[in-house]
């Protein structure tokens, strides 16, 4: 087995300054676009290009349009002035026009523009003052010079000290370079998607023929952008097949207190619960660990699922955790799962950084004699400080808000123990493969039965008064109601109404003791005591900003005012609106709107008002606002591709999932000739992880 990068691929390895013309200035330059090493250089591909085929003459052209075309020189006009542009007339097959100089050195443009001669000009046309003029014309050739020109030639993006000549040059230089490649994509699939082998289509793509070989769905690129994306789904398939080879403890539970909590429920568990529940309970039977990704669309259940598997680690004689995010989701948790608890006559405990002192102690010891064994809480779940007697399985709830390594940590608090992460936010499958490719996957797409559909409807702020009027009259009758704003205090950048200022209006209109206020930078104990007021039912109308998003369960409120919803993402307005619509009662959401709506504030609405389908949202919410923002870009955990585009190319994640795991299953180590082509592209890639993967196994 080689221990390191093949010898064939060094070239593509070496440094920019390797290339002719790339001296260390421009090598600075080229480093700050990421472009250090030729294979860099080799992704980095043309962001678009111009045609610059020959035309008889610019008559006909819609200007402004980059044309090329043969020219008599006619005459030279000095600038009547310091400031004013030289001019030269030319005089194609049809027409004249003017091409103009600012600053021009005249010995240079006689010299390439000789009068009475011809010369192939390209650049851009334009009419100033009814006259046709190309200001500095692109190129300036004699016709055999112009034989070289390439029809269509590519756009780089570019950097500060970077020009198109520099990277046309050092692309040409980079292709000559490159080594032949074996093919490691299976002949079948490259056939059925007309791709081209992997040299031609870099050579397509660096050196289009036609405009349309650079669209995001032309063959060469959709073949590049596969072989990235190929190579970090193999990454993600060795890293499962690494962590499915770890030893694990086999948790087989008695099924006595499963039976005992789901005969207790007043409903049937939905298709989709006793699915995941099964999937979960049999991984944690197994002889290896779990990992498993729990994706659930709001009010899908999500927590009974994770109580059912907590029962089976606790039949098995151990403990579970569930860590949340914050406290009012870990406090939350805790209020749904106390009741089923005691049902079955099982202590749990809280543990969050509040704890302090002698309390702090005594939990800690209860749970280190596994006197307690269910312990929920946040990030003081996994303190060096807290010992578990026997950790069976820990649940992490909202993921994305945590860091992989924090998860490994609480993972590590017991013996082989068995991981399940949730995420209340449907994500598009092609971003859970790219994200949680590692992971086995199982999804709640029904609601339990019984709740009814929310109506949803669009308000312009106009209104407000009446929206008013109408909460007074619904929390009179005894309902409860949800008024969500996007800001804490006002903002002279954003002009959006305040949660405190909103308070203090609808306490005027409806009356202090009706309405409670929750935001983020209250002190702990002030947002629990306005929560506990507002789930007992001693507050009507609960003013709030996005920390109700996410795990906030009181089944009384039925209404959900959003002020300013034209300002929420998707993905928030979903999370939001599902705080309603938790009981048999007919709830409602009301998005308060400023008009007028841009074309994407407009659509994000009215897909709201069409669907309550999590997953229908979310796919709309990738094509609107991209990858990076739909689960949030400075915590996505999303690869970062250089020619790959996940929202562009979303059918390829899945394809590219199959082909890695079918891969590895005919052949774990890459030893085969496909296998041999695999790891070239791993190297290639840069995928080191993969590599050393292929090492320990």
């Amino acid at each position: 087995m080689s221990e390191g990068r093949p010898e064939r691929l060094f070239p593509l390895f070496a440094a920019i300054t390797t290339l002719q013309g790339i001296g260390p200035k421009s090598a600075e330059a080229l480093e700050k676009a990421s472009i250090s090493r030729l294979r860099d250089l080799l992704f980095t591909l043309p962001s678009s290009a111009v045609d610059r085929s020959l035309r008889a003459s610019i008559s006909g052209v819609e200007a402004p349009r980059v044309v090329t075309v043969e020219v008599l020189i006619g005459e030279h006009h000095r600038p009547r002035s310091p400031g004013r542009p030289y001019r030269v007339i030319v005089q194609d097959a049809e027409a004249s026009f003017q091409l103009v100089f600012f600053h021009a050195r005249e010995p240079w443009l006689r010299g390439h523009l000789p009068s009475g001669e011809t010369r192939v000009v390209s650049g851009k046309v334009e009419v100033f003052d009814g006259i046709a003029q190309m200001v500095h014309p692109d190129h300036i050739l004699t016709r055999r010079e112009a034989e070289a020109l390439p029809k269509v030639e590519p756009v780089y993006p570019l950097s500060q000290g970077v020009t198109q000549r520099m990277m046309f040059r050092a692309s040409a230089d980079v292709l000559e370079r490159m080594p032949g490649f074996e093919e490691w994509i299976e002949p079948a699939l490259s056939e059925a998607r007309a791709w081209p082998s992997f040299d031609e289509a870099l050579c397509t793509l660096h050196r289009p023929s036609t405009l349309a070989d650079l669209a995001p769905n032309a063959p060469a690129r959709q073949r590049i952008a596969y072989d990235e994306i190929l190579s970090h789904q193999l990454t993600l398939a060795l890293a499962r097949a690494q962590e499915r080879r770890k030893p694990g403890r086999p948790t087989l539970g008695t099924g006595t207190l499963r039976q005992s909590a789901i005969a207790a429920l007043p409903y049937a568990l939905t298709t989709a619960q006793v699915c995941a529940v099964a999937e979960i309970t049999d991984d944690m039977a197994t002889s290896h660990r779990m990992n498993r990704l729990l994706q659930g669309d709001v009010g899908s259940g999500k927590t009974l699922v994770a109580w059912l598997a907590i029962l089976a680690a606790v039949e098995a004689g151990g403990q579970a955790a569930l860590m949340a995010p914050t406290e009012i989701l870990a406090r939350q948790h805790l209020e749904s799962l106390a009741p089923m608890a005691a049902t079955l006559d099982l202590s749990l405990t809280l543990l969050t950084g509040r704890d302090k002192g002698a309390e702090r102690a005594a939990k800690r010891d209860a749970v280190a004699r596994g006197k307690v064994p269910i312990v929920v809480g946040t990030h003081a779940l996994f303190q060096d400080e807290l010992r578990f007697a026997d950790l069976r399985l820990a649940i992490v709830d909202e993921q994305h808000r945590f860091g992989v390594r924090q998860r490994m940590e609480l993972g590590a608090k017991g013996e082989a123990v068995d991981v399940l992460v949730m995420t209340a936010t449907p994500i598009p499958r092609s971003l859970t493969l790219a994200q949680y490719g590692d992971m086995d996957l199982s999804v709640l797409d029904e609601k339990p039965p019984g709740r009814k559909p929310i109506e949803t409807v669009t308000v312009p702020s106009g209104r407000l008064d009446q929206v008013v009027d109408r909460l007074r009259k619904a929390v009179a009758e005894g309902r409860q109601a949800y008024w969500v704003c996007p800001l804490v205090h006002e903002s002279e950048q954003v002009a959006l109404t305040a949660a405190e200022e909103r308070v203090k209006v609808l306490r005027a209109r409806l009356g202090d003791g009706v309405v409670g206020l929750v935001h983020g930078q209250m002190p702990p104990a002030e947002k629990d005591a306005a929560m506990a007021r507002f789930i007992s039912g001693e507050t009507g109308l609960l003013v709030a900003t996005t920390v109700i998003e996410v795990g906030v369960n009181v089944p009384n409120a039925s209404i959900m005012v959003i002020e300013g919803a034209e300002h929420f993402g998707l993905a928030q307005l979903h999370q939001l609106r599902g705080r309603v619509g938790r009981s048999s009662t007919a709830s409602i959401c009301l998005l308060l709107y400023d008009g007028p709506l841009g074309e994407t504030a407009r659509a994000r609405l009215e897909i709201m008002r069409e669907t309550e389908d999590g997953f229908r949202i979310a796919e709309e919410d990738l094509r609107l606002r991209g990858a990076g923002d739909v689960i949030g870009t400075a915590q996505s955990g999303l690869p970062r591709f250089r020619v790959a585009d996940i929202e562009r190319h979303a059918d390829l994640m899945a394809v590219a999932r199959r082909d890695a795991q079918l891969a590895l299953e005919r052949d774990p180590s890459l030893q085969s000739e496909r296998g041999k082509a695999l790891r070239e592209l791993l190297w290639l890639m840069e995928r080191d992880r993969a590599i050393k993967l292929l090492r320990v196994g």
